[in-house]
């Protein structure tokens, strides 16, 4: 671990064309934890993941995100990047002509730092291999006619190479089959420990905790965090699914 960051969200609000969509979300996470965000579609668990990494499109309507004191909001997200903030998204884009090794090494950040040329290739291939993903492929346009489950990996091997403070995972275990699943959700979990990662997961399946072990887990419902509790709260999820959980509740 490189020390002890802490990520503060404090009553964050956020609308969208004028609907207001969270409503005042509260909660930190510190190097080396990892917070599950679970809650059923529609409840604004996308947008929280858009909203932290400032992405175009949402107006933030109050509250705050201190990284290490620092105030990300207002910053651009290659400045939220540069702080330490990194997304793993629901959605990768393709970017042609573009690779991996194009895109870690003008980062210039975390395990590429001090890398030559001639060392990047290698090193992106080790944790590719690590997760299972083709080592041919950090030198192919980044994404461009990827498999679902190889754009996931892929980001995963990002994550790696970059070693962010913080890592908003959006559905990462999307689209991943079971040997994907364990190698990249085992990733995450070795990387908590390697350099004190700190992680916000959104998911719907209690199977990404399976490998990377949350310290917390939140019911995220109707835009705020109705329920907070320890990983067997996941579990209980898989029984007893999100109805009793209205809108109106704050458990904590």
């Amino acid at each position: 671990m490189t020390g002890t960051h802490e990520l503060v969200i404090a009553d964050l609000r956020a609308e969208v064309e004028d609907r207001e969509i969270l409503k005042g979300v509260s909660f930190t996470v510190r190097s080396g934890e990892v917070h599950a965000i679970m809650g059923p579609n529609g409840s604004g668990k996308s947008t929280l993941s858009h909203v932290l990494m400032g992405r175009a499109g949402y107006r933030v309507t109050g509250g705050s995100v201190s990284l290490d004191g620092v105030e990300m909001l207002g910053l651009a997200p290659h400045e939220r990047a540069r702080a330490g903030l990194f997304l793993a998204m629901q959605y990768p884009i393709e970017v042609p002509g573009v690779s991996i090794a194009d895109v870690v090494s003008a980062s210039g950040a975390g395990a590429v730092a001090g890398l030559g040329a001639a060392d990047l290739t290698p090193a992106l291939r080790a944790e590719a291999d690590r997760v299972g993903l083709d080592g041919a492929l950090v030198e192919r346009s980044l994404n461009v006619d990827f498999s679902g489950g190889e754009k996931k990996r892929n980001e995963t091997v990002q994550l790696a190479m970059l070693r962010p403070r913080f890592a908003i995972l959006d559905e990462i275990d999307s689209g991943l089959d079971v040997d994907a699943l364990e190698q990249v959700s085992q990733r995450v979990e070795d990387a908590t420990s390697e350099w004190g990662l700190g992680v916000i997961a959104v998911t719907h399946y209690n199977r990404l905790l399976e490998r990377l072990h949350a310290d917390v887990v939140h019911i995220f419902a109707d835009g705020a965090i109705r329920e907070s509790g320890g990983p067997e709260l996941a579990t209980e999820l898989e029984s007893s699914g999100y109805a009793r959980r209205s809108a109106g509740s704050t458990e904590s």
